[in-house]
């Protein structure tokens, strides 16, 4: 049996005010209320109830995975370079990954996720159809070497996360295995008491094909996703699409040149002609893996590299800087248009569809072209969703205009299908006697950022509120300081401590009764019992830390309602 856990001896160290460099409220009131202390930047101590929290959200995870069959392992979290390298990744990394070497020089690498040694362990595990499928997967720190960690333990360089892994010898088993994972995390999240929502996503260096995010939504979210008020639609921001629709029947003029000078931006262009920026084309240059290739974008809005670097994934993807135009007088600073671009591919957003004119670069100084239509003046080399979402912006599903959220990422989910197997030559003797190649899928959770996004959920003016689930303890039994409540104040939770009821009790000594109501409301849990005037008579006051309800309960009815 647990032992009742006395604010007298436990180490716990509550604050009035904020820390000065926190913003987010996660970080603000788990210092505050003595749940975890910053060790350094972006890594973080759990104190004993910040780790109750931290290990009862875990414990969920546990049994939800357990339900589906995963099957939990230990992992280790210094790992060599080598299978990094096989896959790509340890160069894709680059600044995020921590790379050390021992004494002998052999390199090595803090493990940021683990595909690759996953993978590895079930080539040596498994070797026939009949070891499969299976799921496997663990609760582990990660590492990441983030430039800027923030937001308390929502982004750090060390984070605890839950990662599991399916294998299977076919596309069907793997799309079952994703379905079960699909439900096992929307379980999770409903006990842990978050609202999140489900989001189309794209894989990007994780390969495969199916991928969804779960996400918190919440002021502090570092992620934005579209939400349809008139659909059941929502995506990433970076899985949005736009319908490439050719515009037909229309005739245009002949492309005419424009004396433009001194208007090398799209704002200086429109001012000029006294047009829409919507009428122009903007044409960014990037280079992707060292060539420089041209997109375009209605001039209204913005290229997100973000979604272009996914789109075009392995390949790095840069701007292009001043010394990229030396020697190429095909390309005018300012200037540049689609046509006649001279060995540069052209990527274009489909909203630059077939049939549509535009005004653009001329390929000249001081001038640009108006009546310039693609299909008829410039080809697309290659369309792909590159614009900034806005809010407004047309449901790919229905039609209506979309809505723009923040929200915290805390599962992401992944069919990875071949990608790792085929690195690591990931087969098994099939039923015919033939090898077969396993399919993978990849599944996270954020285990502690699951504790930061119930944070800046649930909290409130007063401090932490947690639900029964996940809390630190069921009741916080308040002394109000005097000998007779403190004596009263300590029976009562032994008695709720012997019917298995999670209890803390506030017996300090020499602590007003109002720094202690204080400190009950900050730390949060669920249900606050005072022993306060009326101890003398037997009564106690009983609150709902969420909603602020208050009644007067006997001992013997205060016990039987916590117990129930």
């Amino acid at each position: 049996m647990a032992q009742v856990q006395r604010m007298s001896r436990l180490m716990v160290k509550t604050l009035r005010d904020d820390p000065a460099d926190a913003e987010t409220l996660n970080h603000k009131l788990l210092v505050r209320a003595g749940y975890v202390r910053r060790t350094a930047a972006g890594i973080w101590t759990w104190l004993p109830l910040g780790k109750k929290v931290y290990e009862n959200v875990a414990r969920v995870v546990r049994e939800e995975m357990d339900a589906i069959g995963g099957q939990e392992v230990l992992l280790p979290a210094l790992l060599p370079k080598e299978p990094y390298e096989a896959s790509g990744r340890y160069e894709e990394y680059g600044d995020l990954l921590f790379r050390l070497k021992d004494r002998k020089g052999s390199e090595y690498l803090l493990g940021p996720t683990h595909e690759e040694i996953f993978t590895q362990v079930v080539k040596d595990q498994c070797a026939s159809y009949k070891d499969l499928p299976v799921i496997l997967y663990q609760i582990q720190t990660k590492y990441r070497d983030e430039a800027r960690p923030r937001a308390g333990v929502l982004r750090g360089r060390e984070f605890q996360m839950k990662d599991s892994y399916s294998f299977d010898t076919s596309d069907e088993g793997l799309a079952e295995a994703y379905a079960l994972h699909r439900a096992a995390y929307q379980r999770i999240f409903e006990r842990l008491g978050l609202d999140y929502r489900i989001v189309s996503a794209v894989s990007g260096a994780m390969g495969g094909s199916a991928s969804e995010e779960f996400l918190a939504p919440a002021p502090a979210g570092e992620d934005t996703f579209v939400d349809c008020p008139a659909c059941d639609y929502a995506a990433n921001t970076e899985a949005v699409t736009f319908a490439l629709t050719p515009v037909e029947g229309v005739e245009h003029p002949a492309a005419e040149d424009l004396d433009t000078p001194d208007t090398p931006t799209i704002e200086t262009l429109a001012q000029h002609l006294g047009v829409p920026a919507s009428a122009t084309l903007k044409n960014l240059l990037v280079k992707v893996d060292g060539e420089i290739v041209a997109v375009g974008v209605p001039g209204d809005r913005e290229v997100d590299l973000g979604k272009l670097a996914e789109h075009l994934a392995p390949a790095e993807v840069e701007l292009v800087t001043a010394e990229d135009f030396e020697g190429r007088d095909d390309l005018v600073r300012g200037y540049i248009g689609p046509q006649g671009l001279q060995k540069v591919r052209y990527l274009a957003d489909p909203r630059v569809a077939p049939g549509t004119a535009w005004i653009t670069g001329a390929n000249k100084p001081d001038t640009h072209a108006k009546n310039v239509v693609c299909g008829r003046d410039f080809e697309v080399d290659q369309y792909l969703d590159v614009v900034v979402v806005q809010e407004g912006d047309p449901c790919p599903a229905c039609g209506a205009g979309l809505k723009l959220d923040r929200a915290i990422e805390i599962g992401h989910i992944f069919q990875l299908g071949r990608k790792y197997a085929d690195t690591f030559q990931l087969d098994v003797l099939g039923q015919n006697g033939k090898p077969v190649r396993v399919t993978m899928g990849s599944y996270g959770i954020g285990v502690s950022r699951a504790v930061a996004a119930l944070v800046e959920q649930t909290a409130d003016e007063h401090g932490l509120c947690w639900s029964k689930e996940i809390a630190p303890a069921d009741v916080h039994v308040v002394a109000a300081g005097k000998a007779v409540q403190t004596e009263l104040a300590l029976d009562v939770a032994e008695q709720l401590n012997a019917a298995g009821v999670r209890v803390i009790v506030d017996d300090r000594a020499g602590v007003s009764p109002g720094v202690k109501f204080t400190d009950a409301e900050l730390i949060g849990v669920p249900k606050i019992l005072v022993a306060g005037r009326r101890s003398a008579e037997g009564v106690l006051e009983l609150k709902d830390r969420r909603t602020g309800e208050r009644e007067e309960l006997s001992v013997a009815d205060a016990i039987a309602r916590l117990t129930a």
